[in-house]
Order: C-alpha cells, then sequence, then structure tokens
C-alpha cells in the first residue's frame, strides 16, 4: 500500500518556525481571521473569539462519527477548540463555540501541551490530527505542529472550518494542512448576518474556499479508502432554506468542479440561541422532502462524490 507523506514533513522545520513566529506575532494587533479585531492577544486580550494568548481546547480524542474516509477503522484524532469567531444562533455545538465563559476560567493550552495530544492521538493509532473549529487559534495550531513534528508526528492534518478564515491565515497553512474540510454554510449576506451574525460571511467563505481548493485539489484517498490530500467540504441543509443550498451547489460546481467531494448533511436540529420563540423559522427539525430536494439539487449539478448523510 503507498503511504503518503504529510505536507508539513517537505517544509522543513525552519521554515515551519517562521510560519509559526509570523503567525504568533499576528496576535499582537489580531488579524487572525476575518473579524480583524485589532486587539493584543499577546497580553491576554480578547475581543469576538474570547481567547487570549492560548487556545482552549474544549476536548481531544478518537472520533468516530467522521466521515468514513476521516474516521476509518481507528477513528480521526479529534482537537475540538473552544469559542468561535462566528456567533451561529443554530449551533450544533454552543456549549463550547459560544457556553465556555472566556478568561482566568479557562486560561487555555500551551503549543506543548496541544502537541502533546497530537502525538497522544498518533499513539492511540488515529489516521489524522483533526483540528476542529481552528479558525481562531491558527498561530497556536502552528506553535503546537512545530514541536510536534519534532517529536515525531507523521500523521495528515485536517483543518475542519467554519470556512470564516482570513486569507492570510490560509496562505501560512499552505504545505501544512493536508486536508481542508471546510463548512460551507450559507450563501447570502442576509442570512448570514440573521444565522451567523457575520454578513460578509458568504464572500469570505468563498474566498477562503477557493484559496484552500488551490492549495491541495480535490480529495485523494489510498487503498484502504482514507483520506491523504485534498478538499471535502461539508454543507448542513437547513429548514426552509433551500435557496441557499442550490446556490451553495451551483457554485461548488462552477468553482471547483463536479468531483468536488461534498457532505451533504440532513441532522439539523433546532439548538443553541434557536427555539419557539426565537427564529422559529428554523425552529423545527429538517423535513425528510428538504433533504431530498437538496440531493436532487446536487445530482442535477453533476456533482459525483457525495456524502449523502441523513438525520
Amino acid at each position: 500500500m503507498k503511504r503518503f507523506e504529510p505536507a508539513y514533513r517537505k517544509l522543513g522545520i525552519l521554515e515551519l518556525c517562521r510560519r509559526a513566529d509570523h503567525a504568533v506575532a499576528m496576535l499582537a494587533d489580531c488579524r487572525t481571521c476575518p473579524r480583524a479585531c485589532g486587539v493584543d492577544r499577546l497580553e491576554g486580550r480578547w475581543s469576538v473569539c474570547k481567547t487570549g494568548r492560548h487556545a482552549v481546547v474544549a476536548s481531544h480524542g478518537p472520533h468516530h462519527g467522521e466521515e468514513d474516509c476521516l474516521r476509518g477503522s481507528r477513528g480521526s484524532g479529534t482537537i475540538f477548540f473552544a469559542h468561535c469567531n462566528l456567533r451561529c444562533v443554530f449551533c450544533q455545538n454552543y456549549d463550547i463555540s459560544q457556553g465556555v465563559k472566556a478568561g482566568p476560567v479557562a486560561p487555555g493550552a500551551t503549543g506543548d501541551e496541544i502537541a502533546a495530544m497530537m502525538l497522544d492521538l498518533q499513539q492511540q493509532g488515529c489516521h489524522n490530527i483533526n483540528f476542529v473549529t481552528p479558525e481562531h487559534v491558527v498561530p497556536q495550531v502552528l506553535e503546537a505542529v512545530v514541536v510536534a513534528v519534532e517529536r515525531g508526528l507523521t500523521l495528515p492534518i485536517v483543518y475542519n472550518t467554519s470556512a470564516y478564515d482570513s486569507l492570510e491565515s490560509i496562505e501560512l497553512l499552505d504545505g501544512i494542512v493536508d486536508i481542508y474540510m471546510p463548512d460551507f454554510k450559507l450563501w447570502s449576506r442576509k442570512a448570514s448576518k440573521t444565522y451567523l451574525m457575520a454578513d460578509d460571511y458568504p464572500e469570505t467563505a468563498r474566498a477562503a474556499v477557493r484559496a484552500m481548493h488551490e492549495q491541495v485539489g480535490p480529495l485523494v484517498v489510498d487503498e484502504a479508502g482514507l483520506a491523504q490530500r485534498g478538499m471535502l467540504i461539508r454543507h448542513l441543509v437547513m429548514p426552509g432554506l433551500l435557496d441557499e443550498t442550490r446556490a451553495i451547489l451551483r457554485w461548488i460546481v462552477d468553482e471547483l468542479g463536479q468531483d468536488t467531494y461534498l457532505n451533504l448533511m440532513g441532522q439539523y436540529h433546532p439548538a443553541g440561541k434557536v427555539g419557539a420563540e426565537r427564529f422559529p423559522e428554523i425552529g423545527r427539525m429538517l423535513r425528510p422532502a428538504e433533504l431530498d430536494r437538496a440531493r436532487d439539487a446536487a445530482h442535477r449539478l453533476g456533482l459525483r462524490r457525495l456524502d449523502e448523510r441523513g438525520p
């Protein structure tokens, strides 16, 4: 069986250190994500992401609920970062993205500590290292990668993101990330402002996804069906928002091609701030007919690599 060499093994430790140093310097006048808040996170200050100098890790461990090509038989080695640079009202992980207190209660993990988590996941036999919600902690991720590589990391790196990423951060990740997994959420500025609290999300996500694809191309799997390099896009189909889904699908085909690996997800459920009184229009489960129409749209557009997950 052919063994793929992770991208970061080809860069060399000096280049990895240069990238990490550059990224950490960005924290002094933070522009790590599209919010570009400008606070000095090196001094422990924070803004939208509620994260200061060190990343807050909510949990880490083998995850067997990811796509088959990531989880394999031994799981994807996930590191879930707390907090987020979006404010999705329907967030399915609200407890760790928006519900975690900032400041002294959650002081964060150092680069050495995150590297130790990565190596622990490798020791457990995970197929990859899967950074979940890393958009606001790219500098901290790069610091940890340097340490982990020096200590023997050899697994592919997955960047599991909302797609609300800055192009500067994505450029720093070029040649380090093997598999980009953006979750392309919404298409229109109106819906993004209402449900994500970021009206610039659509154009930001399009630019970020395009840049990711230019770096790694379509998803490549090995003989065992495990992802080694490339892009895997997720899209959560939401109740009453099929026009958003159709527009995203059309863009994927036009910009990235029909061979794009797409997980069209149907497991939406009311969560976060959504309920009968707040955002009632999305305060229900997705109807089977809505998911069927989304799948039909993907098939009509000729998308050939669909992971069609239901509830």
